[in-house]
């Protein structure tokens, strides 16, 4: 091997090894296995890090295996299921939350919630934990309004997915209980919710 080129491979084993980050990539891959099928989304590292760093905790630790899918959200009288938000994660049970998080804006992030965008639910702006909705369809008015941050801070958008927007739309159009759920929820929760099996990084 002509000494420049070794030269050229030492070195880029050197920058490997002094930043591990550019060994693998900055946004890493999770795949939600359900019933229904595979659900992959791609978690924006490089644009929502702490919203990440969140959720891959809970992935890592495998406390997101055995949480579900439980609410479905569409328009009144909306007879396709083309537009709505499904929503997932472990609801309240406070034995498998970690604290909280603050609230990564999407005028922060520059993210928007796009079709199949994957986002945090939440109550207020910081309380975040480990429940997180997808977006069937544009549903831009959940991005914060840069006109009114503090009156609309919108919701923590963190990723996309790449594989499996036919599962999530199955998911929600599954049957919903009419009397379960409180306020503007009530109606919305499925009747069965579907599991998520198991919840692990997609490697490489």
């Amino acid at each position: 091997m002509p000494q420049i080129a070794r030269r050229a491979l030492i070195a880029l084993a050197a920058a490997l090894i002094a930043f591990p980050a550019l060994a693998q990539s900055a946004n890493p891959k999770v795949r939600l296995h359900t019933p229904e099928g595979d659900i992959v989304v791609e978690l924006y590292a490089d644009k929502a890090p702490i919203t990440v760093k969140n959720f891959l905790h809970y992935v890592d630790t495998r406390r997101l295996d055995g949480a579900s899918f439980y609410r479905s959200s569409t328009p009144k009288g909306q007879t396709t299921f083309d537009y709505g938000i499904l929503q997932g994660g472990l609801g309240t049970d406070p034995k498998k939350l970690y604290p909280p998080i603050p609230h990564e804006s999407t005028l922060k992030t520059g993210l928007s919630h796009t079709d199949g965008t994957i986002s945090m639910t939440r109550w207020a702006p910081g309380t975040a934990t480990a429940n997180f909705s997808i977006c069937v369809g544009d549903q831009t008015y959940l991005d914060a309004d840069p006109k009114d941050p503090k009156g609309n801070p919108g919701y923590a958008a963190f990723g996309k997915v790449v594989e499996g927007m036919d599962v999530v739309r199955k998911i929600l159009a599954e049957p919903r209980d009419p009397k379960k759920g409180v306020g503007v929820m009530k109606g919305e929760m499925l009747a069965h919710p579907v599991p998520i099996l198991t919840a692990r990084r997609v490697a490489g």
